[in-house]
């Protein structure tokens, strides 16, 4: 069967998570949406359409991939699927049946009011751009038939966050494991029943681990390594390479291949190749890849007083809904030692935290610096770079001429998001002056 995944309007509420990757690329659960679909159905061919400003860098990523390309689409029926969409195992199998034309060729999929997937035929085709595709889908839905669809549609960050345990729950029951650790050393403690416990056989897990199954499953990729005094509970799941260095390991955490975790983390995401070596707490967070948190840096995601969390996300406070939210990090950002995000951080791409010893602003904008508790537009791009380079470097990856040139797109797009928000910092500045004098 042939699949695209497209990115629709919504899609613009994931700042600064999606700022360098499409939305069907986030992590909830074992996987991101894509890799969930290429691994439950029969896919011989798949592309996706997505931001223009992507396209590049998703070529790099996946070469495999048919981008923004309306002409394969024309070539046989293709099953458009929507990148906010998690489907439920079910839905997932709905999707083989109409995507090798068993069934659905006359139904439209709706989750909610959101479109979800669509079998579109080649005449069709016709009716998309590589620059407009949501519209037109919504039309070509218009001449099919409505069902309801299971799942869960992601609007924000935090979304993924609330339904990463569910997702950590599926994606277990629905993975084949085989060959997987059954024995391990006197000091280890499985509790729970051991049938919710993966640990792959190339996975090392020191004396004195406590994996808790009891309220969840527990799976362990290969080459992990868990150090001794690490508590690992239930939903989890630690992906390929990744370390854990005494860590406190709290249900519903994602932590992506290649990460370094020491700490406290509950109910985050570490989507991959990021540092949390050190103590401090990360709770129901997102961080993205090539940051570094520095030691003992700290996060809220519960307010004093308990009511629902405003986000800036891209400097704009959003209503999350929810009263527990932490932070949001994007790419190559960095935070020294002792950072303190108040509840509810958005800090955006390549930023760079230096604390003062106070809670630190909610909103940073990418590519800023903070410098005693004041923002300032003044991170020298080069050296962020260069940084970059040797951050990757140090695990066996290049920071390719594609991706550096997406980073420098990015650095000119928010320029203005910089602007505005120093230019809030110094209202608030003179507000505070005001009041004190």
């Amino acid at each position: 069967m042939r699949i695209a995944i497209f990115e629709d309007d919504g899609s613009d509420g994931f700042a600064p998570i999606a700022l360098t990757r499409p939305v069907f690329e986030l992590l909830c659960g074992q996987f991101s949406l894509r890799e969930r679909l290429i691994r439950r159905l029969d896919v011989h061919e798949w592309g996706v359409f997505i931001r223009s400003y992507l396209e590049q860098s998703y070529r790099e990523f996946s070469p495999e991939a048919f981008v923004n390309d309306c002409v394969w689409l024309g070539e046989e029926p293709t099953l458009l699927i929507n990148g906010r969409w998690l489907p439920s195992p079910e839905a997932i199998e709905q999707l083989a049946d109409v995507g090798n034309g068993d069934s659905g060729n006359d139904i439209a999929g709706f989750c909610g009011n959101t479109l979800a997937f669509l079998l579109v035929e080649p005449f069709e085709s016709s009716l998309l751009s590589n620059t407009d595709w949501a519209e037109p889908l919504l039309k070509i839905a218009g001449t099919r038939n409505p069902v309801q669809v299971e799942g869960k549609v992601a609007s924000h960050p935090w979304d993924l966050i609330d339904f990463n345990s569910d997702q950590l729950e599926a994606d277990f029951r629905s993975c084949e494991f085989s060959g997987g650790q059954t024995e391990f050393g006197p000091q280890v403690a499985i509790l729970g029943d051991s049938q919710n416990v993966f640990v792959s056989p190339s996975a090392d897990i020191d004396p004195f681990v406590v994996i808790d199954a009891r309220h969840g499953p527990v799976s362990i990729d290969s080459g992990v390594k868990v150090q001794a005094y690490t508590r690992i509970e239930g939903p989890c799941h630690i992906g390929l390479e990744s370390q854990l260095f005494r860590a406190n390991v709290k249900a519903g955490t994602t932590i992506g291949p290649v990460c370094r975790v020491g700490g406290e983390i509950e109910n985050s995401i570490l989507h991959g190749f990021s540092n949390k070596y050190h103590d401090g707490f990360l709770g129901h967070g997102y961080i993205c890849p090539w940051v570094n948190l520095g030691a003992l840096t700290t996060n809220s995601d519960l307010k004093n007083d308990y009511s629902t969390v405003r986000v800036p996300l891209s400097g704009e406070a959003v209503d999350s809904g929810s009263s527990k939210v932490g932070c949001f990090i994007g790419d190559h950002s960095k935070t020294a030692v002792c950072s303190l995000f108040n509840t509810g951080t958005s800090v955006g791409v390549m930023a760079m935290v230096l604390p003062g010893g106070e809670l630190l602003p909610k909103f940073v904008p990418s590519f800023s610096r903070v410098w005693h508790g004041i923002l300032d537009d003044e991170l020298n791009l080069e050296a962020a770079l260069d940084t970059a380079r040797v951050a990757m470097d140090r695990r066996g990856q290049e920071l390719t001429l594609v991706q550096e040139r997406l980073l420098r797109f990015l650095h000119e797009e928010t320029r203005e998001q910089r602007k505005a928000a120093m230019i809030r910092q110094r209202a608030r500045r003179i507000g505070l002056s005001i009041v004190g004098s």
